[in-house]
């Protein structure tokens, strides 16, 4: 259910900092590892009477095989299903439905693959199953977990799966954190993935309305499977429409048992309880979970690119441009120096690429610097912008590196710098005010970097980073054969 706005919100929030007084982040933050591997954040809050809530799992797109890409995404929408006791009115019932209506969805699966497939099978089966589903409908409670958290006071219930992790969020009345945790460990430990074949159609028709039929969508599609040929980052978190159509509900319902498990959880709690008491509420749910199988490393490693890499997407859109350089991931020391070109660049009014190119020359009517796909592995820092009529992409791909080059005749100034970095430590200071924001960063950090005190030394590693670095940086980054060019223009006539 992640659409891409909150795709590059993630991707944006892990390259911000910690408290001013990282220190005091520190000595608040209590951690706590179970015996079956889960891990627990909290941080005391008692400012008001609410709880944030993050149950994050170190599993996401890159950890899918080429068998079952788009299935971390499926079974998030899964999981809003409900459970035995939950989304059901008559469970015993239902359950033998369900078997039903697994055994005719598997054989259509199995059949559609064969060669030749049996069209006249095909048919009476797909009529079986629509009989079938008909009968199990009266039967569904839809969003029994929405219904039940809005009733007691809750909000921002909402779920996304990234390349690196997916995470289940809530932030309610702290008089409430035990509705929380009996949902939350029932839904682990009895989830029921009913309504599966019905909700892969609407998986494939998000995939149209945000990738197939989206310029931007088909663009950042693009260009993330030509900057990389072999690592997995290339494929789309929701997966391509042949991957979603032929994912099983055996192999999704592994999934969830393999990996969804303490072995990959961090839960964060941000807010007003008792540190101790809240502890012991997660023992006494989570506790007894199953470890499950620690996600295993990606094995692949994108080999250094030695030449330009291009394409062209035709759409019947206004044009755009979007220029990729493959870079390290955090914690590496180039990450901290990229996060800081980046806002130069891009970040702001008075920024580099937006005052010369949309202010000034009038090229583009707009300009992004943004990181991506992911953070668990290298990633990319894209420049993404759309050329002001009548101007064209060309024109537009080349005032870049005009720009780009510039910064050896103009280098950064200690003042651009400075500005950059008071701008990721406010931005960060201000999403840490808040207890969702606050349960967001320290999970996230837990799950990419196995250790949230990167929230900690964050700032200290920004505030030593100089003009030269950041100089250094684009001569060693920057060249034109490690960089991939995706441009969007319409076809000739239309």
């Amino acid at each position: 259910m992640m659409n891409r706005s909150l795709l590059c919100w993630m991707l944006m929030i892990v390259c911000l900092p910690a408290f001013s007084s990282a220190a005091m982040l520190q000595d608040k933050v209590e951690e706590h590892r179970f015996e079956n591997g889960l891990t627990l954040l909290m941080v005391e809050r008692h400012t008001s009477p609410t709880v944030s809530a993050y149950i994050s799992f170190r599993v996401g797109g890159v950890d899918e095989t080429s068998e079952r890409r788009g299935v971390a995404h499926l079974l998030e929408h899964m999981l809003f299903k409900g459970t035995k006791t939950l989304g059901t009115s008559d469970y015993q019932r239902e359950k033998d439905l369900l078997t039903q209506i697994e055994a005719v969805g598997s054989e259509i699966d199995r059949l559609k693959i064969s060669n030749p497939p049996d069209t006249d099978r095909l048919e009476d089966l797909r009529a079986q199953l629509k009989e079938l589903q008909r009968v199990h409908h009266p039967l569904v409670v839809k969003d029994e977990f929405s219904r039940i958290y809005s009733e007691n006071g809750g909000i921002g219930y909402n779920a996304f799966t990234s390349k690196d992790q997916t995470t289940y969020l809530i932030s309610l009345p702290a008089n409430k954190l035990e509705l929380w945790a009996a949902i939350e460990s029932d839904r682990l430990r009895n989830a029921v993935l009913r309504e599966f074949y019905t909700e892969r159609e609407v998986v494939r028709e998000e995939r149209r309305r945000s990738y197939e039929s989206r310029p931007g969508g088909k663009l950042y599609e693009t260009l993330l499977a030509t900057a990389y040929r072999f690592h997995p980052y290339r494929n789309p978190v929701i997966g391509w429409d042949s991957d979603i159509d032929n994912l099983t509900l055996p192999e999704t319902r592994e999934f969830l048992q393999r990996y969804y498990a303490p072995a990959n959880m961090v839960i964060a709690l941000v807010g007003d309880f008792d540190s101790i008491e809240a502890r012991d509420l997660v023992e006494r749910y989570f506790g007894d979970l199953p470890q499950g199988e620690a996600v295993h490393g990606v094995a692949e490693r994108e080999p250094p690119q030695r030449g330009e890499r291009r394409a062209t997407v035709l759409f019947d859109a206004e044009p755009q441009v979007a220029i990729a350089y493959h870079k390290p991931t955090m914690p590496h020391a180039d990450d901290y120096a990229f996060d800081l070109l980046m806002h130069i660049l891009a970040e702001g009014r008075s920024s580099r690429l937006y005052r010369n190119l949309v202010v000034e020359k009038q090229l583009a009517s707009s300009v992004n610097v943004y990181g991506a796909p992911g953070a668990r592995y290298d990633n990319l820092m894209v420049i993404s912008a759309t050329p002001r009529y009548p101007h064209t992409p060309a024109e537009l791909e080349a005032a870049i590196y005009t720009e780009l080059d510039r910064i050896d005749s103009q280098p950064i100034t200690r003042e651009e710098l400075d500005i950059a970095r008071k701008r990721i430590l406010t931005d960060s200071l201000r999403m840490l005010n808040s207890n969702s924001g606050l349960a967001r960063m320290l999970s996230n950090y837990q799950v990419l970097l196995g250790d949230w005190r990167y929230l900690v030394t964050y700032e200290q590693a920004i505030r030593q980073v100089t003009p030269e670095d950041v100089a250094a940086l684009v001569q060693r980054y920057l060249k034109p054969e490690q960089r991939t060019v995706v441009t969007l223009q319409r076809e000739a006539g239309s």
